[in-house]
């Protein structure tokens, strides 16, 4: 293996970062609240514009997310009322009955969000037209400025600002490493930004000021454009200058004229072992910033801040000023006052005379995080993921005091911020991240010290009873502290605020991965070949912590849960339609209802000659015979009309109605019109696209035909749309839109919506109630390429476009002139005549099917499908841009939205856009131009979700979740030739397909899932924190190693193990009896072996082993032993463990040997067969050809196994510290060290020797380590903590290599996460047909690593040959410069090896990075012909080969 592609899988999770503002929207969008009076008493403390009352949640802003290297933008949906609270989670609080997050964008960049916030364009001042924009910074120096452009539906950069390289070498003062990354705040009024990078220089954005002039300000409005924050310039502040040393925050306060940043730094540093000497070593230094002048002069200070200070928190008006936030204490400072509040018995005020006023209850606050819920209340979320609340109470703006109080549990929070005025995001790194409304009363101060601290979601987790006993015992340790309060109470004193929450919405996360395993399903198919093979197995893994920890269950397709099956052969469609005899027209909501919740009557499966149709009622009968089904031939389609009252079934020469299974009409179709003469003879269907009360055809000719049914009579009147008489214009594809509910979503789309409205009314006459204002459209495309979208039944042209196979980026109709700058036209090398070679291909290329489709929801809108003749899918989003139309006032607005007037139809829908979606196919498939058959399924209720279906040899699901498309493929069964949905007694919203080997299938979707995320995921809670996992596959078991926190009291953690006999006594001597009784949180391991009880379902601790008093597991691996008495091999459980006993004993660890599962009785499922304690840490374990490899701090000990004794037999232990990893691979042995990078060895049988072949002389602090095979080629991957990957080799021929004991560099790669666990798995052989080489035999030896980070993101490292990728990689030379990235970030330099300032020398780049060369498919398709020619390849080829990188991948 010389060459390696590098592939995600899996995208980051884990949400780093999180703010709120208004990105997509202005505050003034909103409508303004109405203040009931009830609610002015206690909403005096809100701002004026919002209150808590039911009718006005006020203005909410957009929340913006960041994961790992993934940028989200959400839009959030408040349901207000009690209006269809249909198990919406929280019930309905404040008068809101729901909210939920809705995905605006989302990007995957290249570099990793160190830090983001919001540039407020507004500032404080309530309802303004403008909106903010978003900041991110990136590692070293890179910033960008994001604002949302409504014209793209995206995010466009609006400035950029690097402040590395050559020019500002001198900024870094020699440094190389720096121990955080940028950091970037704003002021709140959004004058100016500034981002501390470098450890000391302050970059200060000056952001542009607009409406400072008499004019403007209005003029900028009156254009109907937003206008977003933006920034003008940059100037650099070296806080040296200030005699500010060691910065560690900053912050920009509320209520100065001019920003004002406060800084927090050290001026010593000190240290634990010097707290007694030198503590209260920070201070805070508060700079008026003129951005005009570039002058910033201290204008106050405070010192004697402790040593643990670490965050600013700006207090808002009219209090103003800083918190200082502290492991043990919280400081208030401002101009004018201070004061402070101790949290716990470490907090000792600067100058120890005073006494620090104490928290009821004691508490830490390192790690916390916080955010403002009212203008004088602080929430703030502990490392426990407690939720306190801080109120300040003030008189003017003098704080008289600060009080703590607990309010709820909730999950580990990584981020925190308010949007709005009742609803905040709690992010989180470590579990799922919360959305949660509160709401606030007053209570009176003492019943708040007894609220039950519960958890914020229903569920109580073990570690809670924990917590709320240390508070008790805390409680009476603090009482003679309550006295400072309480004792002469005032006014404000008695009225403290209490909070209500409920969680509203939560967004998943699996991260972080810290060790997975690879398992069978429970409902795996033993029979299953090539890559439906695949689907047998699910990664099991660990993430989380603490009480977030969880086991998560990951299937990148998944298998559906069987019913019942059947054999079919020659099936080429199904359909189910529903039946009922009379309809009652009822209120509109319970028909809805009722409409969901209706069973199927008929299932009419159409084989190559003949039609069945059976019932589906208990069970499904045929009643081929007693209908009066068209049953002779194949059946094309079948639907419902009118209401469900009838069915419609058409085939290739005619249609037939039916109530029931009565015959109503049949209608054939011959020669519409006479001149056509004999050529109609061979005139049959072949697509159809029913949309009740039409039925729209397209013939075999190319020419469309439409049945219009009319409702009153129940039957259908044959028509040609006026411009399709003849076939002038061949249609290759066509389907009707239903654009359905109270209020049509493209009727905003045409300039005069009020004169389109008449169209629905218009069809129904007699039965009104079926179309509340529905209207129904035809998508149709020509086989030149052309889209066009007809309003039906009238056909006129309400949006057209050219060459729409091209897959642009964007879609406009092409009456409105493109704007000119448009940003997204890279090359026009596609203008230029080509070859003759890609104009051929560009020929045949067309679109066989069409979908368009809106889900339900108040805000969804529709998304169109097409599938083109190479199996391409491509898919728009719809959104709405109002572009503007040439006024008088032709200059201001630079007319480049403007109309070519000529020809602007009144109806047409010029505002109507589409934006190209991304999404990761699987891999695809040619289809054959003659296939008739539909391969897209629209369903709207399958298992409870909504969505399309893909049939085909690579079936696939596109689920619709937050308006975005979650795509899962469903390979276990091969190819899928038929789909339908199935509702009935015995199949609850179901689904039928049919496999190409002729079974017909009824199943559900599995229910334990969760679907809205990357892969399909099930989280098994197991309330304690997770370290490592195995998997024995026999009796599909996996142990699992857990640590929980137990309180002991200090006696029993200081006494020492049994066997170390004397010096009991020294050790005590200098504590008093009760200090030994005080109590302490220790972690506990154990192992428990968990068993999953079917797939989906919960799953079953079988067994557990627990460890002693401080000892922790460190390993446990399932091991195969050769016994040397009996002469068998044995699968054993072994567990190594280390005691954690402090520095003055030393280390010593056990490895442990257990027999799972040998009797059948579960009662003694593992019975320990062997324990040993040896020196240093049991740190890894691993099986070699029979022997147990052992690292035992720093040695490595092989080991043979007699069946009832380890003995010894081989030891090599010269230069580890300590293993963090070993593989093995035949006789090498590869291992990883916490600091000295890698080691080869092997172990030889003769002699009985383990010799070091190898070694990198590099220092790397590795994370995981495995082999990489290809073929006869055995490569070395470790991945380190600066978040790379290398690939060393073995070359002892070569000179470089020091005759053999140094590891060469193959490859380098930033991966920008921490990998902590490779897997190697067997990829899969490409078919042969594609690969048209002569494969070699190392084809079939071909191994690919999957690998786990802990950002929750998979991936994995894959071999290629050389020929592709010397293809792919000038492919993505090519990619570099021709795709637009988002924020202008430099896809090679993220993907450069990071040395943190250590020598490195640079190894050879011999990865190609999947990450950009995606981006190849979403190029429009004359740039893609015209890429591939410049690198000298064909578009087949390039897609060829990343079809066959990711089918071999294809692992779960």
């Amino acid at each position: 293996m010389s060459y390696a592609a590098y592939k995600m899988m899996h995208w980051p999770t884990a949400i780093e970062n999180c703010a709120a503002g208004y990105i997509t929207h202005s505050p003034a969008d909103f409508p303004l609240p109405i203040i009931p009076p009830s609610t002015l008493s206690d909403s005096d403390w809100l701002s004026t514009t919002t209150n808590t009352s039911a009718s006005a949640i006020g203005p909410v802003p957009n929340l913006v997310v960041s994961a790992g290297n993934v940028l989200e933008v959400y839009v959030v949906r408040v349901q207000e009322g009690s209006e269809a609270s249909d198990g919406k989670r929280g019930g309905v609080m404040g008068g809101v009955s729901g909210v939920a997050l809705e995905l605006v964008c989302h990007y995957r960049l290249h570099g990793n969000v160190e830090s983001l916030v919001i540039l407020s364009a507004s500032g404080s001042g309530g309802r303004s037209r403008k909106r903010d924009s978003v900041i991110l910074a990136f590692r070293d120096a890179k910033i960008s400025v994001l604002e949302y452009d409504d014209s793209i539906h995206a995010l466009r950069a609006s400035s950029m600002h690097c402040f590395e390289g050559p020019d500002w070498f001198y900024l870094k003062r020699g440094r190389e490493s720096f121990p955080i990354g940028p950091l970037v705040k704003t002021d709140p009024q959004g004058r100016c930004g500034g981002v501390l990078v470098y450890d000391l220089q302050m970059v200060i954005l000056k952001t542009v000021q607009v409406g400072y002039g008499l004019v403007g300000d209005e003029e900028s409005f009156s254009s109907g454009a937003s206008v977003s924050a933006r920034v003008d310039s940059s100037y650099i502040i070296n806080l040296r200058d200030l005699d500010i040393k060691h910065a560690k925050d900053f912050i920009f306060v509320h209520g100065y004229i001019e920003p004002v940043l406060v800084v927090l730094h050290e001026r010593e540093l000190t240290w634990a072992g010097r707290i007694s000497w030198k503590h209260h070593t920070c201070a805070v230094s508060a700079l008026s910033i003129n951005t005009t002048m570039k002058q910033h002069p201290i204008i106050w200070s405070a010192g004697n801040l402790p040593h643990d200070a670490y965050k600013l928190l700006a207090v808002p008006a009219p209090i103003g000023g800083v918190l200082v936030i502290c492991a043990n204490s919280i400081h208030y400072h401002s101009q004018s006052s201070s004061y402070a509040l101790a949290l716990n018995n470490f907090a000792v005020s600067g100058d120890s005379s005073l006494e620090m006023p104490r928290s009821s209850f004691d508490v830490e606050l390192d790690a916390a995080h916080a955010t403002w819920l009212a203008n004088d209340v602080a929430m703030l979320s502990t490392k426990t993921g407690e939720l306190l609340l801080l109120t300040i109470y003030f008189d003017g703006r003098v704080v008289q005091r600060l009080d703590l109080a607990k309010s709820k549990a909730s999950v580990l929070a990584s981020g925190i911020t308010t949007l709005g005025n009742s609803l905040f995001f709690l992010a989180s790194r470590l579990g799922d991240s919360l959305l949660v409304q509160f709401t606030s009363g007053s209570t009176s101060s003492s019943s708040t010290l007894k609220e039950e601290v519960g958890d914020i979601e229903s569920d109580i987790p073990s570690s809670k009873r924990l917590r709320r006993s240390s508070s008790e015992v805390l409680m009476d340790m603090a009482s003679d502290e309550l006295s400072f309060y309480g004792s002469t109470p005032n006014k404000s004193d008695l009225m403290q605020k209490s909070f209500s929450y409920t969680v509203r919405d939560s967004l998943t996360n699996v991260g972080p991965l810290k060790d997975f395993s690879y398992g069978k399903r429970i409902n795996a198919n033993p029979n299953a070949i090539g890559i439906a093979k695949q689907s047998n197995y699910e990664l099991v893994s660990c993430s989380g912590h603490g009480k977030n920890g969880a086991l998560c269950v990951l299937q990148q397709s998944f298998r559906p849960e069987m019913i019942t099956e059947v054999e079919l052969p020659g099936c080429k469609g199904i359909w189910t339609v529903y039946h009922k005899s009379s309809r009652s027209h009822n209120s509109d909501a319970s028909k809805m209802a009722i409409e969901d919740d209706e069973y199927h009557a008929y299932l009419i499966i159409s084989l190559e000659s003949r039609t069945m149709v059976l019932e589906t009622a208990d069970l499904l009968g045929e009643v081929t015979e007693s209908v009066d089904y068209y049953v002779q031939g194949s059946t094309i389609a079948a639907g419902n009309l009118f209401g469900r009252r009838r069915v419609i079934q058409v085939f290739a020469r005619g249609a037939r109605i039916l109530d029931g299974s009565f015959m109503t009409q049949d209608v054939s179709f011959g020669a519409p019109n006479i001149e056509s003469g004999t050529a109609s003879e061979s005139l049959t269907v072949s697509s159809v696209s029913i949309v009740d009360p039409y039925v729209l055809l397209r013939m075999s000719d190319g020419s469309i035909q439409l049945l219009v049914g009319d409702p009153s009579t129940c039957t259908v009147a044959t028509s040609t749309p006026k411009g399709f008489e003849s076939s002038k214009k061949p249609v290759s594809a066509c389907t009707l839109y239903l654009d359905k509910g109270p209020d049509p979503w493209l009727h905003k789309a045409s300039t005069d919506a009020w004169l389109s409205t008449g169209i629905g009314e218009a069809i129904d006459g007699t039965d009104g109630t079926l179309h509340d204002q529905s209207d129904v459209y035809c998508i149709v495309c020509a086989e030149n390429g052309t889209l066009e979208i007809f309003d039906v039944p009238s056909f006129n042209c309400v949006f057209s476009l050219d060459n729409f196979i091209s897959g642009k980026p964007y879609l406009v109709d092409t009456f409105v002139k493109e704007p000119k700058e448009d940003v997204h036209r890279v090359s026009n090398g596609s203008s230029e005549p080509g070859g003759q070679g890609r104009k051929q291909n560009l020929q045949n290329m067309k679109v066989v099917e069409l979908a368009m489709q809106r889900w339900s929801g108040k805000h969804s809108r529709p998304f169109l499908f097409a599938v083109l003749t190479d199996g391409f899918v491509l898919c728009y989003h719809a959104y709405l841009f109002e572009a503007q139309e040439i006024t008088k006032n032709e200059q201001s607005v630079s007319g480049r939205d403007s109309f070519s007037l000529n020809q602007a139809n009144t109806s047409r829908l010029r505002n109507l856009r589409f934006i190209r979606t991304p999404f990761d196919m699987h891999t695809r498939e040619e289809t054959s131009g003659a296939s008739t058959y539909p391969r897209m399924s629209v369903f709207n209720n399958v298992g409870g979700h909504q969505g399309l279906f893909l049939s085909g040899s690579l079936p696939t699901w596109f689920m619709v979740f937050r308006e975005r498309l979650r795509v899962h493929p469903q390979i276990c069964d091969g190819s899928i030739v038929a789909f339908t949905v199935l509702h009935n007694v015995n199949c609850n919203h179901g689904f039928i397909y049919v496999t190409s080997e002729g079974f017909l299938k009824i199943c559900q979707l599995p229910s334990g899932l969760i679907y809205d995320n990357h892969w399909p995921v099930q989280k098994v809670p197991l309330k304690c924190t997770p370290h490592q996992v195995t998997c024995f596959a026999d009796k599909n078991l996996y142990p699992i190693i857990v640590s929980f926190p137990v309180l002991k009291p200090l006696s029993q953690i200081l006494s020492p193990p049994v066997d170390q006999e004397g010096g009991h006594q020294f050790e005590n001597s200098n504590l008093s009896a009760d200090e030994l009784q005080r109590t302490y949180i220790v972690d506990e391991f154990e192992v428990r072996i968990l068993e999953p009880e079917k797939s989906g379902g919960p799953w079953h601790t079988r067994a557990t082993i627990p460890m002693q008093s401080s000892e922790n597991a460190l390993t446990v691996r399932m091991i195969s032993l050769f016994n040397t008495t009996t002469k068998e091999n044995e699968t054993l459980l072994a567990i190594g463990t280390a005691y954690v006993q402090g520095e003055d004993i030393a280390g010593r660890g056990r490895v442990l040997l257990y027999a799972l599962g040998r009797s059948d009785n579960s009662q003694n499922l593992v019975q320990e067969v062997f324990s040993k304690e040896l020196k240093g840490a049991i740190s890894a374990l691993a099986s070699l050809q029979g022997h147990l490899l052992i690292a035992s701090g720093p040695k490595i000990i092989l080991h043979n196994w007699t069946g009832t004794e380890l003995n010894g037999v081989a030891f090599f232990d010269t230069p580890p510290l300590h293993v963090v990893s070993l593989n093995i691979v035949k006789n090498f042995i590869l291992l990883g060290d916490v600091h000295k990078s890698i080691y080869f060895l092997n172990w030889k049988e003769q002699g009985a020797q383990l010799s070091l072949l190898a070694k990198d002389f590099g220092s790397l602090d590795c994370y995981a380590t495995e082999f990489l095979i290809d073929g006869s080629t055995l490569s070395l991957v470790v991945s380190d903590e600066q978040k790379n990957v290398q690939i060393f080799y073995y070359a002892p021929k070569m000179s470089e290599s020091w005759k053999g004991q140094k590891l060469l560099s193959r490859a380098e790669f930033h991966v920008g996460a921490h990998v902590t666990k490779f897997l190697r798995l067997q990829m899969l052989a490409a078919s042969s047909d594609r690969t048209n080489t002569a494969a070699g035999a190392d084809k079939t030896n071909r191994y690919a690593l999957l690998f786990s980070t802990l950002d929750g993101s998979i991936g994995c490292i894959a071999p290629l040959d050389e020929l592709t990728f010397r293809r792919l990689q000038s492919l993505q030379k090519k990619l570099v410069d021709v795709v637009a990235h988002v924020g202008g970030l430099n896809p090679r330099s993220f993907r450069q090896f990071r040395s943190n300032g250590r020598a490195h020398r640079p190894g050879p780049d011999s990865i190609v990075d999947c990450e950009l060369l995606c981006h190849y498919e979403m190029l429009p398709l004359e740039e893609q012909l015209e890429i591939a020619h410049q690198i000298g390849t064909t578009r087949p080829q390039i897609l060829s080969n990343l079809n066959d990188l990711a089918f071999g991948t294809s692992f779960l």
